[in-house]
């Protein structure tokens, strides 16, 4: 076996085995406690934490964040020079070091103590400085590092990391977080795309082409070229959604007495349709299934919208 593939399965491994154990010691930890104080507090969650434990507070704040749970960085360095402002008697403060004795952490330690604001460490040493100080621990595995040194940052950075994503998905679960929400704070990029709404991206009002459903054919084509959606839909004497006629069908059924018929004679009948609240990507693998480039948006049979394959596209999706 080449030496890079051997490596590359030591490492996996080492991480492998610090996540087993990491999943045994949370079992029997305050992990639970820990949640309840993070859910419930009317304040922030304030991270901190020096070199790579500071780099990995950083992203355990992004995803707590963009998930519902207010949440800061705070550099202990930094917070000794006028950032220990930040912390609220609201706040909790959550201190990540892996031996527990970082120094820079002790101003931050002593101030959360003199005002009284919880404190979660997060060490693989209970009974260090920062273990002593919280009020829980959340202990890491004491696994070796994977790199042939024993000493960077590797298997005890994937477990802060992993601890993080944990409590970020408790609290998800436990705030009934939704794509919804999710959404609303991710409105930018690629994901913000995915996460829109049908109804955020339809045509409504004046811009549906619609007509009723005994409309004459020459009223049809007036309609479906002034829209320029490729469509009209119909409606009964209720504005109940009954058929389509598309620029696919006038090609499949012309003919010498085309304009002699109605609309009814010619519509498809139970056409395809969606709700407004489904997500657009939705929308688009329907009309891919179907092969058609637009969808009625319907909400109580009755039509507010529709969406061509264009609006979609335009999104990235």
């Amino acid at each position: 076996m080449n030496s890079y593939l051997l490596s590359i399965q030591n490492v996996i491994a080492a991480e492998i085995k610090t996540l087993e154990r990491e999943a045994l010691l949370l079992s029997s930890s305050h992990l639970s406690q820990v949640l309840d104080l993070m859910q419930n507090t009317q304040g922030r969650v304030v991270f901190t934490g020096m070199g790579k434990s500071g780099i990995i507070a950083q992203k355990i704040v992004a995803s707590l964040s963009s998930t519902g749970t207010p949440s800061i960085f705070i550099h202990p360095a930094e917070a000794s020079h006028g950032d220990l402002g930040m912390i609220t008697a609201q706040d909790i403060v959550m201190a990540i070091s892996n031996s527990g004795e970082s120094k820079e952490l002790v101003d931050i330690l002593n101030y959360c103590k003199r005002f009284a604001i919880p404190i979660v460490g997060i060490t693989k040493n209970p009974n260090s400085t920062l273990g002593k100080y919280s009020n829980y621990v959340l202990p890491l595995p004491t696994t070796p590092e994977a790199d042939p040194l024993g000493l960077a940052p590797t298997c005890s950075t994937t477990a802060t990391l992993v601890l993080g994503d944990i409590l970020t998905v408790a609290l998800m679960e436990r705030k009934k977080f939704t794509k919804k929400d999710f959404q609303i704070r991710h409105p930018g990029g690629k994901l913000g795309a995915i996460l829109q709404l049908v109804k955020d991206v339809m045509h409504t009002g004046k811009n549906i082409p619609l007509l009723p459903e005994n409309a004459p054919f020459s009223q049809v084509i007036v309609e479906m070229s002034q829209k320029r959606l490729g469509c009209v839909g119909f409606v009964d004497s209720l504005g109940r959604l009954t058929g389509v006629f598309t620029d696919g069908d006038l090609r499949r059924k012309m003919s010498p007495d085309l304009f002699s018929k109605t609309a009814v004679e010619l519509m498809t009948h139970t056409p395809k349709q969606i709700a407004p609240d489904v997500m657009a990507a939705e929308a688009l693998r329907l009309m891919n299934e179907k092969k058609i480039t637009t969808l009625f948006v319907v909400e109580n049979n009755k039509p507010v919208g529709i969406v061509h394959i264009h609006d979609l596209l335009r999104l990235g999706l």
